[in-house]
């Protein structure tokens, strides 16, 4: 019986899970199966938890844009589904339109935008509007509608879909891989810790971005704004909150609160929407997002076992979580050692 370790409870490890367990249930039902997901951490406590979940590429690196625009259709086609079910609420999926802005020449969404709904380049009349009071002008701007799928909402309803098809949860911290590889049931292990991996791996490609946000009780507002600049700020809205940020600080791993952003935060986001300056601020939070020079998704013989990598997700995990789990599966079936298990 196949015997699957997936380390990792976030986005991408639960999505893997789900993607393998389905497909053994689904196609192969007379081959029994078992799929553990193996975290120190669950939600609500993930990384993820805190953000907003917008989806849209980004902080990726050097990730081949070919790949990230096929894993990015593949969770945005994921979330139409969601979206189109009686599943929508649950899972905070949330259909939004957004204005994405840049300070440079270059214009954006250039590889993704045919994949969400509505794309336009703003006029010039459109971005003299957000161009008021500024210094650096915005020289480009797309407006189009996609998803959110919070995931303070996502992972709880993604965790009982895995629960209700079979899937197990062990909770455990992983701290040193051959060993648990060697000492461990599992024929097979996916490893999913994002930032974790940076120790569990000893990969120093892998580096923290910290982001720090702010939520507010603002249920007037319905467009996300995201101004693309190095130092720019974004709105997003959720089902019941709307998220203010945000910081990109590369290598800083400082998980506590930080006065000076949150002014920065604040007073960024109410010279797009200066109403904000009168909502309920309801909390403030601080996560830190896997940063690698390159999305690492491979598998590979270690221990006499397959180990599959799927880690590196910078600020994409929620948007490529469906499609990289897609790829996750297809290194499980490709694997030469898939027909021994």
């Amino acid at each position: 019986m196949p015997n699957i370790a997936i380390i990792g409870a976030g986005v991408n490890g639960v999505s893997s899970a789900i993607k393998i367990l389905e497909h053994y249930r689904n196609n192969e039902p007379n081959t029994p199966i078992q799929v553990t997901i193996v975290s120190d951490e669950f939600t609500p406590n993930t990384t993820g938890d805190g953000s907003a979940g917008l989806w849209g590429p980004y902080l990726l690196g050097g990730t081949d844009e070919a790949k990230v625009y096929k894993w990015s259709k593949s969770m945005h086609d994921f979330l139409e589904q969601i979206w189109l079910s009686d599943d929508a609420g649950e899972a905070g999926v949330c259909l939004l339109p957004c204005v994405r802005l840049s300070t440079t020449e270059s214009s954006v969404g250039d590889f993704w935008r045919d994949i969400v709904y509505g794309s336009n380049d703003l006029t010039s009349k459109q971005l003299q509007r957000y161009n008021e009071g500024r210094t650096v002008k915005f020289t480009s701007g797309l407006s189009f509608v996609t998803y959110t799928s919070e995931p303070a909402k996502l992972l709880p309803f993604l965790m009982k879909r895995f629960l209700r098809n079979g899937g197990k949860i062990v909770r455990q911290k992983v701290t040193d891989l051959d060993n648990f590889i060697l000492s461990s049931p599992y024929d097979v292990v996916v490893n999913c810790t994002g930032l974790g991996s940076r120790e569990l791996l000893d990969d120093q490609q892998m580096y923290a971005v910290r982001g720090q946000v702010s939520r507010i009780k603002a249920n007037w507002i319905y467009t996300a704004i995201l101004d693309e600049s190095d130092d720019g700020n974004y709105i997003i809205p959720n089902c019941d909150t709307v998220v203010l940020g945000g910081t990109h600080q590369v290598k800083d791993y400082n998980v506590n609160v930080s006065p000076s952003d949150k002014s920065f935060i604040l007073q960024g986001c109410r010279r797009f929407v200066p109403g904000i300056e009168y909502a309920q601020h309801l909390k403030d939070w601080v996560g830190l997002r896997p940063g690698r020079g390159e999305l690492r998704l491979e598998a590979e013989k270690r221990g006499g076992k397959v180990v599959i990598h799927n880690y590196g997700h910078g600020g994409s995990g929620v948007t490529l979580c469906w499609g990289c789990a897609d790829d996750v599966l297809q290194l499980l079936l490709q694997s030469k050692s898939v027909s021994k298990l």
